[in-house]
């Protein structure tokens, strides 16, 4: 297929930097993606729009290493980022920095060797087990699903039981799903008229149902964190995090700071590749001619029986159709970064309090990196395009020291996924055109994508 049919995924309309503030005013949806001018696009480095508050979006791939890495100590993870998520994972290891952030990684390590793909792999195929024999009666009542609901539900699953050991509750998936629906939308840090009319690092006061929201995921993470503080032996990740220690006190993760490591690993292991695999279930629904190349793959490597973990790495359509879909959606659609102190970062001078956002998902769409960077295009990670690709361009885990650890278990996880769905089931988007991006902490439908799913 040419470049030109390819299908173009939703993206809002790139207007003028004055139009698109207008926009992002007017429209009152705390959509960011509203904010972003055309020029955010094309830049190497410039100004986001119009703002009280500097804003700098950074895409040169070079820039983007100095932020990330090279000068990571004068640009800490953004004010905005660290109070909008105390409230749900407090100072933990994703919204610390410095020291702090050193000696939480020093003890979590040991835990991390449980994320290892090969040995979390079981406990992937049971999750997605259970939910086929919750889909396949879906497949019987012929009735309408929610897309981000189903993907959500099933990622938590495998999550829970790799942090866990334990199954997560239907009842509890959904009310884990609805309070993050909660929070990301109201979150005070995503208001565009704080953004765009406070100055650097003024505090703000949370409404009440995003506190309320917080309480309810802290609640549950809770509940099965007691079972592992409760005598109960364990070979998991969370008591690998009840047992560590720091090397120098000696002492350990207090309750409510284990439910903010542990919180983090839950959300991040599981709402990000939710995110992503809805996107991907999305764009597969306009393109069954990917999907048929999809089923001959998964054929010829997998045959009639189960997917074994040794077939992952050999389903490769599969796996680059999940790496297009964190391309064109990044979970994490910004990764905003503040300016400790006045200096130069490439072309732009930057105050102090500058909020310097490293945005994959403008890098993932400059035409300076892509060739039709709005096209559903999985091949483009071929290794025959390989030579195609530029380095540092495409960031969906992040960069430097502070990559995602987790992009290994999640590829690994959404190419079980998306292989053990294609190759069981047909669905269809019932209102395709109605699905638009929207981004407040993390790149989501505006709405709930709803799906028809059918037994092949």
């Amino acid at each position: 297929m040419s470049a030109s049919a390819l299908w173009q995924a939703p993206v809002p309309k790139r207007l003028p930097s004055v139009l698109a503030l207008l926009r992002a005013l007017l429209t009152r949806d705390h959509n960011l993606l509203a904010l972003l001018p055309a020029s955010a696009y094309e830049v190497d480095i410039g100004p986001l729009g119009y703002s009280r508050r500097q804003i700098v979006v950074v895409n040169e791939p070079s820039l983007v290493k100095q932020v990330l890495q090279e000068r990571a100590a004068q640009f800490p993870k953004s004010d905005l980022m660290v109070e909008a998520l105390d409230p749900l994972v407090g100072q933990s290891i994703f919204t610390s920095s410095g020291e702090q952030w050193q000696q939480q990684r020093r003890m979590i390590d040991p835990a991390f060797t449980h994320m290892r793909v090969n040995r979390a792999f079981a406990s992937m195929r049971a999750a997605v087990e259970s939910m086929e024999t919750t889909l396949d009666r879906v497949c019987v009542e012929a009735q309408a699903q929610s897309l981000d609901l189903t993907m959500s539900h099933l990622t938590a699953d495998v999550i829970c039981r790799t942090v866990f050991s334990a199954p997560l509750a239907t009842d509890t998936a959904r009310e884990v799903f609805e309070a993050f629906t909660v929070f990301e939308r109201s979150v005070a840090q995503v208001r565009l008229h704080r953004l765009i009319l406070a100055p650097a690092f003024t505090p703000v006061k949370q409404e009440a149902a995003v506190v309320a929201a917080c309480e309810r995921i802290r609640y549950h993470l809770g509940l099965l964190l007691d079972t592992h503080l409760q005598g109960a032996h364990f070979d998991d990740i969370a008591s690998q995090v009840v047992q560590a220690r720091d090397g120098v006190s000696g002492e350990g993760f207090s309750r409510e700071a284990l439910i903010d490591q542990l919180g983090v690993m839950f959300l991040a292991g599981h709402e990000t590749t939710a995110s992503a695999l809805t996107w991907a279930l999305t764009m597969l629904a306009m393109r069954p001619d990917i999907v048929a190349s999809m089923r001959e793959e998964i054929a010829q490597v997998v045959g009639s029986g189960p997917i074994e973990y040794e077939h992952i790495k050999a389903l490769v359509r599969v796996r680059n159709v999940f790496r297009e879909a964190l391309r064109l959606y990044p979970p994490l659609t910004f990764m905003p970064r503040v300016a400790l102190e006045a200096g130069q970062l490439g072309s732009m001078r930057l105050k102090r309090g500058a909020l310097v956002m490293i945005a994959p998902w403008t890098i993932h769409r400059h035409r300076r990196y892509w060739r039709d960077p709005d096209a559903f295009d999985p091949e483009r990670f071929s290794a025959e395009r390989e030579h195609e690709l530029t380095p540092g361009a495409y960031l969906p885990f992040g960069f430097g020291p502070r990559v995602c650890i987790g992009a290994a278990f999640a590829l690994t996880e959404a190419t079980l996924i998306l292989a053990q769905l294609v190759r069981r089931y047909e669905w269809s988007v019932l209102k395709p055109e109605a699905v638009q991006p929207a981004a407040r902490l993390t790149t989501r439908p505006r709405e709930q994508v709803m799906v028809r799913w059918g037994r092949r």
